[in-house]
């Protein structure tokens, strides 16, 4: 990846509670280097709330976005644990399993889960 590729954090999300997620594709135009990220915030009422704000700020940097689906994370930072389920009605089920290999990238020390359920 680029040093601007590198640059962006794999991981920004709320340090506590329940809240929507996506799960962002990031590519240069043309193809060549792609990577994901994971957004969440509980700022957000919707899941294409987070990614209007995700898109502007990677298109500046020149990237390409599309979302590969949502869902919600519960974010216990006292039990270091995380936890992802759900899905976003407008973009989809995320794969959850890819976004707990990344939420693992930084938060190291915690336990991680997801699973299909609704709540």
């Amino acid at each position: 990846a680029g040093p601007a590729m590198a640059a962006v954090r794999d991981v920004e999300i709320d340090p506590e509670g329940t809240f929507k997620y996506i799960l962002v594709r990031l590519q240069r135009p043309g193809g060549g280097e792609q990577r994901d990220i994971v957004r969440g915030t509980k700022a957000a009422e919707f899941h294409n709330h987070i990614f209007e704000k995700v898109n502007p700020e990677m298109e500046k940097l020149g990237y390409e976005c599309k979302c590969l689906g949502g869902g919600k994370i519960d974010h216990n930072s006292k039990d270091k644990k995380i936890r992802v389920f759900g899905l976003s009605t407008g973009y989809g089920k995320a794969d959850h399993s890819v976004t707990v290999e990344i939420l693992k990238k930084v938060y190291t020390d915690y336990e991680i889960t997801w699973s299909d359920d609704k709540k």
